[in-house]
């Protein structure tokens, strides 16, 4: 198969690239049925797109596959495989739970099918031909990949590749996605295409056949019931039939435009009457032949006239706005009346610079002002007002000075304190630019132009009193266009009656008036005014639907004789007015002649834009552009559409022209030093009224990766971004802190200014450029990326502060400065953060204790402790405490003390310690005021964890249960989690609790699942069911069965194989338990098949001794544990090296074989087991080895072997003998040593001496009942055997004193007679 695959436009250019395999048309198939079904979707032949569309003989397809990619840089080259594995992951995340991409595409107007991350694919559907229209505007335009950024990358993506321009890129198969829409427009039954080929047709209107040239776009209907083709013909409305055709569907756009379009419009005057060479020209031309005018609109010509270009020349048109050069008269020019010279261009421009793009203007220094003051609500800092609390744990903290993991974080101390103490310089708190952005005053130019009004008088039939017009004719008189007539012509009837005239008390009486002045005005030649005053009688009699009676006035205002029309604004008012006139009385043939004239006007003079009535017109321009395929002139005709629906507040109407507008721009051949980044902000504008929130976002994203866009547009974006972030989260300024999707517009805005400054910046940049430096610092503070934002605050005050004019406040330095104090702590960097602080209480008077002081030394506290100079810190806090006293700031005063507490608790000082964080604790319980419960719930975690270390676990529970409370109530999460988990290592480790340990731990899970972090519910999940597996119920497995499923459903989201794989196994063990036994084999299966994808050989093996574990340990299956144990995990042991797996596996399939009576496998395996641990050296191993060999041979009834084996394990016993275990060993083994001689080998000499080695071991231990067994066994053998009464009766005795001791009540020493016989027999 042969497709070419489109990826989405880069921000520069609209890039089409060939997948990096060099085989576009091939898939990997799906791992799963239905995505494989859904892929096989589009694997029909695409070659049939080539051919004729036929009703019944193609194949649409039903799904459209969505290619994603991570790219980097300016190209959008594809990012390393690490980004593209983290991509995967994300998409199996959003595989469980799609709703968001399925709102997402709702919003891009498609229907999401399915996700497949294996192969970074969404797949989606379209229902109707404007689902389609919408959704490729916004692949084209380059929405797409950005509206799944959101979605796809990490927060902390947007921080950490700010200049590498990190992203999502998106490729689409455009034959398939053309043949998905051919195949909608065919269920329609009606679409619009261009023929491939010339072609003829049956004519159905006239006797002569229709006749289409190849690229002509006409309106076809298919096949009914037998019947051809239809066809109507746009250009003169001729109709045609033919049972085949050779055609190509318009784009999705003018599909929708065309079918938009009312047919009056839409048929006729197709084609242009000129051959101009030139598309879209500017320049200068020359007249080719003699014209005279024939209206004031006009410029006679004579040959070689030259004429000046006004605006663009569009060869689709057959007229244009022109200038004389030796005279210097406006009017219009027929196309086909001039040619090009040297001087003539083809210009690939749509706009001539970036101003004509600017729907709306604003003054930079508004914009400024606005940007700083939200981003200063969403920014707050408490740096300078309030205490913070000493949580900083350093590894190895104490008697640390400081350093930093990055050297560029690791400014020069001598130059740090020099630019702090230029800035602290008490005459820089007094000077009057101290804050010049926040005292400007920001005055609005525009100047409201107030209409007279003016008396109608009654007309009396016989008499006319001119003196009543006088004040009027003064206002209309005049040939060149004045503001106030902009207002005049702009207002409608009703409004035009109301406002501009008084005295009258209805429209006929107004009319009547009129009509007279106009007579008086005819009479003295005052042919301006006659002009003038037809033109508000046609209008008054529009309003009132007399349409034949407002025609005679406006083209009687057109026949007026005068000089030429230099009042353009007037006259394209007559023409739109005339247009739509024409249109109601279905006069096509003067419409288009009026809709001619008026396209050049608007594309010459584009004030005329503010005169049009109605769109109609500027629909004529953009059909005559769609038909001749002259995109410049489409895109300059969107652009008149657009603008004109967004002058009359028609928001919804803006979008589809600008939309178009800015595709047909970005595959263009434009200029670098025009931006539409004004368009896609309006853009952006537009969508977010419509809720559509993700494509304003992208919208702000496109305009701030505009190469020349200028920083108002940046900020703008900025700024949309930051409302989009609101209304998503439903959210306000002040609640709503920086998102750092915001990261990537506050860099560039920085860019911007940075390059401006260059060629010499102003205060309000300098004032901006400090605002966006300390959001871009927090964002990187929030995602713990320190060093960054130490590295911009420094270059912040090398660069900004230091300088003699800083547009800064001094409380908003200084709490800067202070802020990045803290960084320096927070950063390992204590001794940096002193220096600062001492030059803050050094700049401030000895005996001044302003609060911000108390700040500078509960900080300077906090960063002594750091350096391990506890009693300078105890002194600092004191002194914070003094401070707070003073001023009664309760809870900076809690604060102090909880870091007093937490100093003393660290200093060893415990009660010292539980004073003052029991103060503190009595402190935050009686604040009234919100936004302290965070430090509040630290302090009792810090003395929750205090009370379990000294094992007051009452009072430790008691801490961690207030917290959890606290953070309940305040709805802070971060700090239920830590309360949370706090309680659930208490309850599991400290105090064991099994219920409550389960409670806490479903507490837990509840707030993971809230917070979206998948990784730790996994794992959490895991917990409660091993948790509940310690239970030992059938209930409490079932419950566990429940959570190891729902973790197992994470980790294969997460793509954690290894998880994924034990989630399988636990699963399968827990099914054992239940006694499930059908079940066992397909999850123990599928664990195995998980692991084996993998390709960890190791983890494999384990995965697979793990399996047998199952079998063996619950007793029943020793068959199937053999399977696992011998014939998979021991030969991949064996292949990879692995001593210790192999020894552990022959040990088992050792006590297996015992288990299932096979003892010679089972003697195998144990001699491996001692071959193996004799290798390694390990004397333990070694003599557990030999120990359960001697067993293997003891069961086989092999005496002297296994007598053999047990001495050998007994000669690997350390000497001397540490613990009482190895005593113990010894009492047993000789034992049982004692046992094989006697009962085996009949030799009760030997015994007897194994006996007194074990008595001795046992006489060492003071075990009292292996010496009652010992003791009785020998006095049976001296009493029986060796026959020696002494001995015998001594053993007796002992025993007898030993079960006294027990309360064993008999001891019977005597021998079976069998027994003594065969003893008798042996000795003789």
């Amino acid at each position: 198969m042969s497709a070419r695959w489109h990826r989405e436009p880069s921000w520069d250019r609209n890039r089409r690239e060939e997948p990096v395999d060099g085989q576009p048309g091939r898939r990997r198939q799906s791992s799963t049925g239905n995505r494989s079904i859904t892929a096989r979707a589009f694997s029909k032949d695409t070659m049939s797109l080539k051919r004729n569309l036929s009703a019944c003989e193609e194949n649409f397809p039903t799904v459209l596959p969505v290619l994603l990619d991570v790219v980097r840089g300016p190209d959008r080259l594809a990012a390393d495989e690490e980004s593209q594995d983290l991509l995967r992951e994300k998409l199996r995340l959003l595989q469980a739970d799609c709703d968001g991409v399925k709102n997402l595409f709702v919003e891009l107007s498609a229907e999401l099918v399915s996700i497949n991350s294996e192969e970074k694919s969404i797949y989606v559907t379209f229902k109707t031909f404007e689902e389609i229209w919408k959704f490729t505007t916004y692949y084209t335009i380059g929405f797409l990949g950005h509206c799944l950024e959101d979605l796809l990358l990490d927060e902390k993506v947007w921080l950490s590749s700010l200049e590498e321009n990190v992203g999502v890129g998106v490729s689409i198969q455009e034959e398939a996605l053309n043949l998905f829409h051919k195949g909608i427009l065919m269920q329609e039954g009606s679409l619009f295409a261009s023929c491939s080929v010339s072609q003829m047709f049956d004519s159905s209107t006239s006797g002569a056949d229709l006749y289409l040239e190849q690229g002509d776009v006409a309106q076809f209907e298919p096949p009914f019931l037998g019947s051809g083709w239809t066809v109507l013909c746009l250009a003169d409305g001729a109709r045609g039939t033919a049972p085949k055709l050779a055609l190509e569907p318009v784009i999705p756009f003018h599909q929708w435009f065309l079918k938009s379009c009312p047919e009056s419009i839409l048929v006729g005057n197709g084609k242009p009457a000129c051959d101009f060479p030139l598309q879209f020209a500017r320049g200068k031309c020359v007249a080719t032949q003699t014209h005279d005018a024939e209206g004031p609109d006009e410029l006679s010509l004579a040959p070689g006239d030259v004429i000046i270009i006004v605006g663009p020349l569009l060869s689709c048109f057959d007229w244009f706005t022109g200038k004389k050069e030796a005279t210097g008269e406006v009017g219009l020019v027929k196309t086909s009346f001039v040619e090009a010279t040297s001087e003539t261009s083809d210009s690939g421009d749509v706009f001539l610079d970036t101003k004509e793009w600017m729907f709306e203007s604003q003054k930079e220094e508004e914009i400024i002002k606005e940007s700083m003051d939200k981003l200063k609500r969403k920014s707050l800092t408490d740096a300078g007002q309030n205490y913070k609390l000493d949580t900083i744990h350093y590894q190895d903290s104490e008697n640390k000075t400081g350093s930093s993991s990055s050297p560029d974080t690791k400014p020069s101390p001598k130059k740090l304190r020099k630019y702090i103490r230029r800035i602290l310089a008490p005459e820089k708190y007094s000077t009057s630019a101290s804050s010049v952005t926040e005292n400007e005053v920001l005055e609005d130019s525009r100047q409201k132009t107030c209409l007279p009004c003016f008396t109608v008088h009654p007309v009396v039939e016989g008499e006319c009193n001119t003196e009543n017009f006088t004040p009027f004719f003064c206002f209309l008189d005049g040939q060149d266009y004045k503001e106030e007539f902009g207002f005049l012509y702009s207002l409608s009837s009703d409004t035009l009656s109301s406002t501009f005239f008084e005295g009258h008390s209805d429209d006929d009486e107004l009319i009547s008036f009129l009509g007279v002045a106009r007579e008086t005005a005819r009479k003295r030649r005052l042919y301006w005014m006659q002009t003038r005053l037809c033109f508000l009688l046609g209008k008054l009699c529009a309003g009132k639907l007399k349409f034949s009676q407002a025609r005679v006035y406006f083209e009687e205002s057109l026949g007026i004789p005068r000089e030429t029309f230099t009042d353009l604004r007037l006259l394209a008012s007559i023409y739109s007015n005339l247009a739509t006139i024409y249109l109601l009385q279905k006069n096509r043939d003067s419409f288009f002649g009026v809709a001619e004239r008026l396209s050049a006007f608007l594309l010459g003079v584009p004030d005329c834009l503010k005169s049009l009535e109605d769109n109609n017109v500027l629909k004529y321009m953009l059909k005559k552009a769609v038909l001749t395929h002259n995109k410049r002139a489409e895109a300059r005709a969107c652009y008149l559409l657009a603008k004109h629906h967004w002058m009359k507040g028609e928001g919804s109407q803006v979008i589809p022209y600008l939309e178009r507008l800015l595709v047909v721009w970005d595959e263009a051949q434009r200029r670098e030093d025009i931006s539409p980044s004004h368009g896609y902000l309006i853009l952006g504008e537009l969508y977010r009224k419509l809720h559509l929130l993700h494509l304003s976002t992208s919208s702000a994203r496109r305009a701030s990766l505009q190469p020349s866009a200028p920083l108002s547009d940046c900020l703008g974006s900025m700024m949309l971004v930051l409302s989009d972030a609101d209304g998503r989260g439903g959210t306000t300024d002040q609640e709503a802190s920086v998102p750092p999707q915001l990261a990537p517009y506050l860099y560039r805005s920085l860019a911007v200014i940075e390059a401006q400054e260059e060629e010499g910046g102003s205060p309000h940049h300098r004032a901006l450029s400090h605002q966006l430096t300390l959001c871009l610092c927090q964002l990187f503070y929030k995602y713990k990326m320190i060093d960054h934002a130490i590295r911009r605050i420094h270059s912040l005050i090398k660069n900004k502060w230091s300088s003699r004019e800083v547009p800064i406040s001094a409380s908003d330095r200084n709490s800067a400065l202070i802020w990045l104090a803290w960084l320096h702590i927070e950063n390992n960097q204590p001794s940096y953060a002193l220096d600062i602080l001492n030059l803050f209480l050094v700049s401030m008077s000895e005996h001044c204790k302003s609060p911000q002081k108390g700040v500078v030394l509960n900080m300077r506290g906090v960063a002594l402790r750091c350096m391990g100079d506890h009693r300078r810190a105890a002194e600092s806090y004191q002194a914070a405490v003094d401070v707070c006293r003073e001023y009664e700031d309760m809870p900076n005063w809690a604060v102090a003390q909880a870091n007093l507490g937490l100093l003393f608790l660290k200093a060893g000082a415990k009660g010292l310690a539980w004073r003052k964080l029991t103060e503190a604790l009595q402190l935050f319980s009686e604040l009234s005021e919100e936004n302290h419960e965070a430090n509040f719930i630290t302090v009792l975690l810090e003395l929750g964890q205090h009370y379990v270390e000294q094992r007051q676990l009452e009072y430790g529970k008691g801490c961690y249960e207030w917290a959890l409370l606290l953070a309940m109530k305040a709805k802070l999460a971060d700090y239920q989690l830590s309360a949370t988990r706090h309680l659930c290592h208490l309850y599991e480790h400290e105090s064991p609790d099994q219920a409550q340990c389960i409670i806490y731990n479903q507490h837990l899970i509840q707030l993971l699942r809230c917070s979206g972090s998948r990784a730790e519910e996994g794992n959490a999940l895991e917990a409660i069911s091993q948790l509940y597996l310690a239970l030992g119920t059938e209930r409490a497995y079932r419950a566990a069965l429940d959570y190891t499923k729902s973790s197992l459903m994470i980790f294969i989201d997460l793509g954690w194989k290894e998880k994924e794989a034990y989630g399988w196994l636990k699963a399968g063990k827990i099914h054992h338990l239940l006694g499930q036994t059908e079940l066992v084999d397909i999850y123990v299966q599928a664990a195995q098949d998980v692991a084996l994808s993998t390709g960890h050989t190791s983890f494999i093996l384990s995965l697979l001794e793990a399996a047998g574990d199952i079998f063996w340990d619950s007793c029943q299956d020793y068959e199937k544990a053999v399977t696992f144990y011998r014939d998979r995990a021991l030969p991949i042991a064996v292949k990879i090296g692995s001593s210790p797996s192999r020894l552990r596996l022959c040990n088992k399939l050792t006590e297996v074989m015992l288990a299932l009576k096979s003892y010679a496998e089972a003697v195998e395996f144990a001699h491996t087991a001692v071959d193996i641990s004799a290798s390694a050296g390990e004397r333990l191993n070694e003599r557990v080895a030999y120990h359960r060999l001697a067993f293997v041979y003891q069961h086989l009834e092999q005496s002297e072997l296994s007598e053999h084996y047990y001495l050998k394990a007994l000669a690997l016993c350390p000497s001397p003998l540490q613990f009482d275990e190895e005593t113990l060993y010894y009492v047993r083994v000789y034992q049982t040593l004692g046992d094989i001689i006697f009962h085996h080998l009949k030799d009760p000499f030997d015994a007897a001496g194994y006996y007194h080695l074990a008595l001795a071991a046992a006489m060492d231990l003071g075990n009292k009942r292996s010496q009652l067994q010992l003791c009785t066994r020998l006095a049976t053998i001296y009493h029986n055997f060796l026959v020696d009464r002494e001995l015998s009766l001594f053993f007796y005795q002992k025993a007898r004193s030993f079960a006294t001791e027990l309360n064993v009540k008999r001891i019977n020493i005597s021998a079976d007679r069998q027994r003594v016989s065969m003893f008798q027999h042996n000795t003789q």
